[in-house]
């Protein structure tokens, strides 16, 4: 049964939907509903709406929940995921142009078909690339700012921003783009290479992957980043982390920087094994982990609840 849209919500060409269930579309599979979530048509569609959405309304943008926990008191007002409107691929001579919906996979492949390498590494990355900006993500030693040429974003008011790396202000595991960006496009520099190396490398990332994550559990990929001279993973496993549980949540065995839903988790359930797991480090070791995971959405003994809007409903009212 369908929930009405509150009629503070503009009219959009993309798909609306109120009290809108996200914890299943992450990895993790845990977390409460989104108020709203709008899936943009396209990047005119988005900047529309966001134009005529009330400026006291909140925005989230997820991907495809990857590096994600949704809190289990869900998201006030509106969640933005970027969908079929954003997931284009097109290489053209030494340059890859990809919506930010695009699996960071599918990206490496269009690559390969191509001819082009050094975009390899996007196929050890679970997610999107649209998501990989916040975090300049990276894998076997490359990072999204070694490949990023340019990169389109709109921003809260509704702003198309096309900008080149060095506005991104990209280092390990950061930017410093505003925060109300939303990324639409990435143009990517490849290089010239030969098909079957950079097939083989294709290869050697798929087995490394597989043969080192819990690549098949509900998992949020990689937990906490690496602090300056350790490997997180390590630090986690000489604290005796490893297969440490919380309710159902529990740290992988296979690979410690990685926190698992067995089963029936709650999202507090995870996020408090990984802030165990924080405390025992820091004992240990005297290393503060960060976390990787982006942690969104309030916790159930509060609840996102829906939006204090009142004066907000009125005004369209009328």
């Amino acid at each position: 049964m369908s929930v009405a849209l509150p009629v503070w919500v503009p009219a959009a060409r993309g798909r609306l939907a109120a009290n809108a269930a996200i914890g299943p579309m992450t990895w993790f599979h845990v977390g409460g509903p989104a108020e709203i979530l709008f899936r943009p048509a396209d990047t005119e569609d988005l900047a529309d709406f966001l134009r005529a959405l009330p400026e006291e309304v909140p925005v989230t943008v997820i991907g495809v929940g990857s590096n994600l926990l949704v809190r289990d008191g869900g998201i006030a007002g509106v969640v933005i995921r970027l969908g079929r409107g954003f997931v284009d691929i097109a290489a053209d001579g030494q340059q890859v142009r990809a919506g930010a919906g695009a699996l960071d996979l599918n990206v490496a492949l269009t690559a390969a078909e191509a001819g082009l390498g050094g975009l390899e590494f996007l196929s050890g990355i679970p997610g999107t690339i649209g998501g990989g900006f916040r975090t300049n993500a990276g894998a076997y030693g490359s990072e999204l700012k070694d490949a990023l040429v340019e990169a389109e974003a709109v921003d809260r008011a509704g702003r198309v921003h096309r900008v080149a790396p060095d506005a991104l202000g990209l280092s390990y595991r950061h930017s410093t783009a505003p925060l109300d960006w939303i990324f639409t496009t990435a143009v990517l520099r490849g290089r010239p290479g030969d098909k079957e190396a950079i097939a083989h490398r294709l290869g050697e990332i798929r087995a490394a992957r597989e043969a080192s994550q819990p690549i098949r559990a509900r998992t949020g990929g990689s937990t906490f980043a690496n602090p300056p001279g350790y490997q997180a993973w390590k630090l986690i496993d000489e604290a005796g982390c490893r297969g440490l549980r919380h309710g159902a949540a529990m740290v992988s065995e296979k690979h410690t920087n990685f926190l698992i839903n067995t089963g029936d988790a709650a999202a507090a359930d995870i996020e408090e094994l990984g802030e165990e797991v924080q405390r025992r480090v820091l004992d240990k070791s005297g290393v503060m982990l960060q976390w990787e995971i982006r942690r969104i959405g309030a916790p159930a003994a509060l609840g996102a609840g829906h939006l204090r809007t009142e004066k907000l409903r009125m005004a369209k009212a009328e």
